[in-house]
């Protein structure tokens, strides 16, 4: 039994007349035993492996020993019991179709996309880019258990344009609806990146940001390839965070991180608005996840002023206002914010959808319901609706 389970079993119930929750931005995080399992023959024994010691577990990967990291498994928890070290045993096993159906029922959800996961941070670009494919692999199996209620999104590289259209033709036969790209494309060597992070592998950072500073950018035309092979497979493409990464386990910068990795998001936008994608794709349909949606109206606006001015001398592709691509092809996912449920008819954020980040550390789990009852006071029902559930389902194409 995970020490979360009293906390969970003593949420109370509460009254509920709004209908069915879609969690737009749920996590889900393999046990590191999968990758022995998945990875390709010849790769398989170098799969990162579990040691316990006497004080606590460790990860061990390609020669390195790192202790058992907890923030991103504290679902149950109140802040003040918060643990960042810990062992396996610790963790809610939220690998465990059956614990992760159960508690979305407890939580009263009724069904989740599901992100996080892979790849593995190694500076080997084989092992790297093996390792996508292996998660790709592991959470659509994982995904089986429910697949009315469970849905993967593919985490895929992207340091080669055709490399990466191969992934969305293969994941969009598997049945994927959703892939993941880093905020910016990576590198050649697609596990370097400019933006390290101390507490993270250059890998692992590299699959959220790319490198920022790389000659590989979504404004180069040559791009117009992935995005008709997006469109033509009926995938959604989603960017969750990635940015800036907040510089986890630094105190001292960690908490004026976090709303800088929020905001950051929309650098990535912008990119694809001003560079005329949409106007060349109008059905591409791209998600910003867990970047929080209250600067999406003042991002619009902000952005349609500045536009009015400068359009003549940047020779502005645009055909029409950068609010209008808003409105027609950027959604966004948000866990607590009063603010984007506030200005949901204002230009810019009308896509919102609400997401409880299980079992992350900002996660609302066991208490969503409550928090949404709190959140969305004195909205109307069928807005309600629309941000919890028809607006998800919407990008997905489910609708």
């Amino acid at each position: 039994m995970s020490e979360a389970d009293p906390a969970i079993r003593a949420n109370a119930a509460v009254e509920w007349t709004y209908g069915p929750i879609f969690d737009a931005d749920a996590h889900i995080d393999p046990p590191h035993d999968m990758w022995k399992d998945y990875l390709p023959a010849h790769l398989k024994d170098r799969a990162p492996f579990i040691e316990h010691a006497e004080d606590g577990d460790y990860i061990c990967f390609e020669g390195n020993r790192r202790p058992f990291m907890m923030i991103n498994n504290q679902a149950g928890r109140e802040g003040k019991n918060f643990k960042m070290k810990g062992r396996l045993a610790d963790q809610r096993k939220v690998w465990e179709p059956a614990t992760r159906l159960a508690d979305m029922d407890a939580d009263g959800m009724d069904a989740a996309l599901l992100f996080g996961g892979g790849p593995l941070g190694s500076p080997d670009n084989e092992l790297y880019i093996a390792s996508y494919e292996a998660y790709q692999n592991w959470v659509l199996d994982f995904c089986s258990a429910a697949p009315d209620r469970l849905y993967p999104v593919g985490y895929v590289p992207m340091r080669d344009i055709e490399e990466t259209c191969s992934h969305v033709r293969r994941l969009a036969a598997k049945g994927f609806r959703a892939i993941n790209l880093p905020a910016f494309p990576q590198n050649p060597e697609a596990w370097k990146t400019t933006s390290g992070v101390q507490a993270l592998k250059d890998g692992q950072v590299s699959a959220l940001t790319g490198d920022p500073k790389g000659a590989l950018q979504y404004s180069n035309p040559a791009f117009d390839a992935l995005w008709k092979t997006v469109v033509d497979a009926g995938i959604v493409v989603t960017f969750h965070l990635g940015a800036r990464v907040p510089r986890f386990g630094q105190k001292e910068y960690f908490l004026a991180d976090m709303p800088m990795s929020k905001l950051a998001m929309a650098e990535p936008i912008g990119i694809l608005i001003y560079n005329g994608v949409f106007d060349r794709f109008p059905d591409l349909k791209i998600g910003s996840m867990e970047s929080g949606v209250g600067w999406f109206a003042w991002f619009a606006e902000y952005n349609d002023r500045t536009w009015e001015k400068q359009r003549y001398w940047t020779e502005s592709p645009l055909k029409n206002p950068p609010s209008y691509y808003m409105d027609r092809n950027v959604y966004g996912s948000f866990i607590q914010d009063r603010a984007g449920i506030l200005n949901r008819d204002q230009p810019g954020g009308r896509n919102i959808m609400w997401s409880s980040d299980y079992p992350h550390s900002e996660t609302t789990f066991p208490r969503s319901r409550e928090v949404i009852l709190r959140d969305f006071a004195g909205v109307p029902e069928a807005d309600v609706r629309a941000i919890i559930h028809d607006n998800c389902r919407r990008l997905l194409g489910l609708s």
